[in-house]
């Protein structure tokens, strides 16, 4: 259970990593240009590809968790890790109160948001192997 844990931690580190980079890009350089909506949904590309590889590094690093169950407790392990960052940084750094920060999230880039949440928490299960070549190291 401790590496499966870990393997979240991890998954959490990587993927939130990787969106904290590119959200002081898209706010420093991209917003100003074509706005915010077009700027996030511009980065959710590239934050699918994170998602995508990140999951595939877990499940290489960790084969402990190449099971369904497993893999399914990283991903929302890791969901629960970066809403709750999101959320603390959001009120922390923009000095709003939570109702003000989701109030202020815009439609449509917030609902692609929310989509990529989803799959973000089960990335680690639908990138698991064929079970019939996992092999567990001893």
């Amino acid at each position: 259970m401790l590496k499966t844990v870990y393997a979240g931690l991890l998954y959490f580190i990587l993927v939130f990593g990787t969106g904290f980079v590119l959200g002081v890009f898209r706010v420093l350089f991209v917003v100003s240009r074509i706005g915010e909506r077009w700027a996030e949904l511009m980065e959710m590309p590239l934050m699918a590809a994170a998602i995508f590889f990140s999951a595939g590094y877990i499940l290489r690093h960790f084969p402990e968790i190449n099971f369904p169950r497993e893999s399914l407790i990283v991903g929302f392990l890791a969901l629960a890790l970066t809403v709750g960052a999101e959320l603390g940084l959001a009120v922390a750094l923009q000095s709003q109160s939570l109702d003000e920060y989701l109030g202020s999230r815009d439609k449509v880039s917030g609902l692609v948001y929310l989509v990529m949440l989803i799959v973000f928490a089960l990335m680690p299960r639908l990138r698991l192997p064929n079970p019939k070549k996992v092999k567990i190291k001893g």
